[in-house]
């Protein structure tokens, strides 16, 4: 994993899998998006402190993935069931999701060639990965859970997507702003209750082919809280969950992702706990395997102003941007 501009930290195997984060020491964090693995604390037998992980042996090849096109029908049927639920005043959003695959070509060792071909990007990106034999994901993601120092408490709302020689129009887009404003919200809501919450203004994030919406969120806990209890109550963000978000709503959307393909870990947060700090990310924005087989899953906030077209293009927009950073655009 490593932050923005910093150091590459990389935890070797075999892992031990424990309930609760170590007391002292480094643990990943590594759970699935229904957070369904009773024990997501991943304890390394070593760690190390890479600038780069050619230096560990990461070196992507000449392999390449002979892509499936991907067809809109059963999204457009998903989004459709969204729309009419939205309708019915069950949901204001819901974030589907869908997953470009191929099959990848000329590899040896999937794991080391997928990471190997992975840009290496600075700030405001966070780069992850977690490979488990012949399984695994890896990825650039803007977007951070939470990170906890003590009881400094650091998050940020990330919504509102468009291309970035589009921003002029992005900034005064009605329905990218409202989506943004319904996940900035309820992420206070959520947090106000157990500290004093600072909120910054809506600014945007530039990420070369894309910009966002970003709106960073300080909060000064009242008491030390469990990291576990913090992804609980913060997973998924409204970014990438439903609004409101209840034991039926969330049913709902796994049953849209599965139906859609969606990796399991797509979306999930991802962590490392090092030197007594604590940093999750949303496992965004990457390439997920499972042996020859690789997905690139994408997803977008429907609410109701939400069009069927602009949505399936924002999706083939991320996807693409993905794509770029593994070199796979052509």
């Amino acid at each position: 994993m490593k932050d923005g501009d910093g150091r590459y930290l990389v935890g070797l195997g075999p892992f031990r899998s424990c309930a609760e984060a170590p007391e002292s020491g480094t643990a990943f964090y590594c759970n699935d998006f229904t957070l369904s693995d009773p024990e997501p604390w991943k304890i390394p037998a070593e760690v190390l402190e890479v600038d780069s992980l050619k230096e560990l042996g990461f070196e992507g090849g000449a392999a390449e993935v002979d892509w499936s096109e991907l067809q809109p029908d059963g999204f457009a049927k998903v989004f459709a069931e969204i729309n009419e639920a939205i309708g019915r005043g069950v949901i204001e959003k819901s974030v589907p999701v869908a997953a470009e695959c191929g099959m990848l070509t000329g590899a040896a060792d999937v794991g080391v060639e997928i990471i190997g071909r992975m840009a290496c990007l600075g700030a405001p990106f966070y780069s992850y990965g977690w490979c488990d034999g012949a399984r695994g994901f890896c990825g650039g993601t803007p977007e951070l859970l939470f990170a906890l120092d003590a009881c400094r408490l650091k998050t940020m709302a990330l919504a509102g997507t468009a291309k970035a020689d589009e921003r002029d129009v992005f900034a005064v887009d009605g329905k990218e702003i409202r989506e943004h404003e319904f996940v900035a919200q309820t992420l206070v809501a959520k947090l106000s209750d157990i500290g004093d919450v600072t909120r910054g203004g809506r600014e945007m994030m530039d990420l070369g082919q894309l910009v966002h919406f970003h709106t960073a969120i300080d909060v000064e806990l009242f008491a030390p809280r469990g990291m576990d209890d913090l992804i609980r109550r913060l997973h998924p963000t409204p970014a990438l969950g439903p609004l409101p978000r209840t034991v039926d709503t969330l049913r709902s959307l796994a049953e849209w992702r599965d139906r859609l393909h969606c990796p399991s870990h797509f979306g999930a947060p991802f962590g490392l706990l090092h030197d007594g700090v604590f940093c999750s990310v949303v496992a965004i924005r990457g390439v997920h395997w499972d042996g020859l087989n690789i997905s690139v899953p994408a997803g977008c906030g429907v609410i109701e102003a939400s069009r069927l077209v602009n949505e399936w293009r924002e999706l083939r927009l991320k996807r693409e941007a993905v794509k770029s950073v593994f070199g796979w655009m052509g």
